[in-house]
C-alpha cells in the first residue's frame, strides 16, 4: 500500500471550509480512481492552519496512472470553490510496511 501525504497551509478561518471543499471536490474525484482505499484528514489543536491529507493507494502505479489533465481539471475546480488563498507545503509518498490494531474487547471502551 502507498500512502500519499499531502501538507497544505491555510488561514485558521478557512480551514473548515478547505476541508469541506476538499471533500466535495478531491475526496469526489479520487474515489472514483482505481487503487483508491481510503482518504484521512488530518488537523492539529497546536497549528490550526495546517491541513494534512493521507491518501492510501493499492499499488504507486495506480496512483501515478491517474491522467495529469484529469489532475489539473480537478485542481482547477477546487481552486475556483474555494476561493481564498492556501499554500501547499509539502508532498510525500510513503509505503505502508506495517499495521498493529488492537482486537475490540467487550471491556475496552
Amino acid at each position: 500500500m502507498i500512502v500519499e501525504w499531502i501538507r497544505f497551509k491555510v488561514a485558521p478561518n478557512y480551514r473548515e471550509r478547505f476541508v469541506q471543499v476538499d471533500h466535495d471536490v478531491w475526496t469526489a474525484f479520487l474515489t472514483t480512481c482505481p487503487g483508491f482505499i481510503r482518504k484521512e484528514v488530518w488537523i492539529s489543536p497546536d497549528e490550526p492552519s495546517e491541513v494534512i491529507l493521507a491518501i492510501h493507494w493499492a499499488t504507486l502505479a495506480q496512483q501515478q496512472a491517474i491522467a495529469p489533465a484529469d489532475l489539473d481539471k480537478t485542481d482547477q475546480q477546487f481552486i475556483t470553490k474555494l476561493g481564498v488563498p492556501f499554500q501547499l507545503l509539502d508532498i510525500k509518498l510513503y509505503q505502508l510496511r506495517k499495521t498493529t490494531t488492537l482486537p475490540l474487547s467487550p471491556n475496552r471502551p
